[in-house]
């Protein structure tokens, strides 16, 4: 593939775009979050005159983790809406990763404050836990709806850790995650019901109401109404499935107005191929090469079920993308030099930024063998056009030709003596990024200049 050269005027066209973007970074986002906990523990503070006994404690406990709680649901609603201005400034990976310790504490402070109020009951009315328990669940409103939809946190819950999530599949383990809105459906009924500091204040009800509809209406615009409408109106379509390496191919696709989504190098899309098997789940892939006005280019390596099957896509196959996203992208440049580390197909999104990225910059590409090295033509185009440097790495001893450069500082700063005053940009498989992260902390690195995008999901 010939490298892109847009013309000025679309050029220009793009950077505005890009401009006009905002970009909500991890700061601020923090800082609003925990200012809506405090919030939420001013509200108990504002309905409890005292605390009196035992009981009270465990009854008040279970009442601030049940706040806490049903706020942290509405939190993680907006953390899944891939809400532009916050996947941009924020980054999707760390977004994940707050998504999931989010997850977390929203089980166990559910858990607490179903414990808690039982106990609590339970002392209050001189019963036993079996009896209160049966009495609260039956007999409360809304409480069977609630009851069902902690069991479902629960098992999401489950689901969710590392041990049982590397046993799925991504498009399983995606379609299990929407257990998620279905729970917090069941349980919002409860809070406003059963609640003591909603029943008989009004303002707290508006004030609940507001922020839950507000959360699920980034949900519906960015997760359903903003991909079907883009759907319709850029019409892309794959035009060719070209092989790059073993396993690996990439996607060209065709549309109309393309330049209107303002991709930026190293960003993603979430793919939905409307073809038999690949319609029902969206699934990531980065840019591999600049967003043109007319054509995107992925390209894909066969890890999983979907991917695979995008190697068989037919020309003509309706595609529907969802974004652009993440905060991979030359905004996060601090120094005139770069480092790009790239593993396997991490390469993909390295690729557009050794492309793009201004200043002095160096690729280094790892693969267990040479065949894996894909797009190796482009990017020796790349660099001899802009006089740019690349060192490819295959970890195979017979790999004559190719250099194996082991992940260490000292292998590092034999490469490039300044890495310190060097951003980096790391993209490639779970071993090979941690790897690559001690390497660079004790090479002197910044934890400020590292910038990395995992595969994890």
């Amino acid at each position: 593939m010939a490298i892109s050269t847009d013309g000025g005027r679309v050029a220009a066209r793009r950077a505005r775009a890009v401009r006009r973007r905002a970009r909500v970074t991890a700061a601020p986002a923090q800082l609003c979050i925990w200012a809506g906990a405090v919030a939420v523990l001013g509200l108990w503070w504002s309905n409890t005159a005292s605390v009196v006994g035992t009981a009270g404690w465990l009854t008040g406990a279970g009442r601030i983790t049940g706040l806490l709680a049903g706020y942290a649901c509405a939190v993680l609603l907006v953390l899944m809406a891939r809400v532009p201005a916050l996947d941009r400034g924020v980054g999707t990976d760390r977004l994940a990763r707050w998504h999931a310790a989010g997850g977390r504490y929203t089980v166990f402070l559910a858990l607490a404050h179903t414990l808690l109020i039982i106990w609590g009951y339970t002392l209050t009315a001189h019963t036993n836990v079996v009896g209160e328990t049966t009495t609260l669940v039956l007999d409360y409103p809304d409480m069977l709806k609630g009851t069902v939809g902690f069991l479902l946190f629960v098992v999401t819950g489950a689901v969710s850790a590392r041990a049982a999530r590397r046993r799925l599949s991504y498009e399983a383990w995606h379609f299990l995650h929407f257990a998620t809105y279905l729970a917090i459906f069941l349980v919002f009924g409860h809070q406003l019901a059963n609640g003591a500091d909603f029943v008989g204040d009004t303002a707290a009800q508006l004030a609940w109401y507001t922020l839950y509809l507000a959360a699920a209406g980034l949900l519906v615009w960015y997760r359903f109404v903003v991909p079907v409408r883009c759907g319709v109106r850029h019409r892309l379509q794959v035009a060719e499935v070209r092989t790059e390496a073993p396993g690996v191919v990439s996607v060209y696709m065709t549309g109309a107005r393309l330049d209107e989504l303002a991709a930026e190098p190293g960003q993603f899309f979430r793919w939905r191929f409307l073809a038999p098997g690949l319609w029902w789940t969206a699934s990531p892939y980065s840019l591999s090469a600049p967003a043109h006005p007319h054509r995107l280019r992925i390209t894909v390596k066969a890890l999983g079920g979907h991917s695979a099957a995008v190697a068989r896509l037919a020309p003509g196959t309706r595609v529907w993308a969802e974004g652009p996203y993440g905060g991979f992208t030359a905004a996060r440049r601090t120094a005139r030099k770069t480092l790009l580390l790239a593993g396997g197909v991490g390469i993909t999104p390295l690729r557009t930024l050794f492309e793009t990225l201004p200043g002095q910059v160096t690729l280094v590409y790892r693969a267990r063998r040479p065949d894996d090295l894909a797009l190796r033509d482009e990017l020796d185009a790349i660099a001899a056009s802009r006089g740019a440097r690349v060192l490819y790495s295959a970890g195979d001893p017979a790999a004559h030709g190719f250099p194996y450069l082991p992940l260490t500082s000292d292998s590092l700063l034999r490469l490039l003596p300044d890495l310190a005053e060097h951003d980096v940009y790391l993209c490639g498989p779970p071993g090979m990024t941690e790897a690559a992260l001690q390497a660079l902390r004790g090479a002197g690195v910044p934890a400020r200049r590292i910038h990395h995008e995992s595969f994890a999901f």
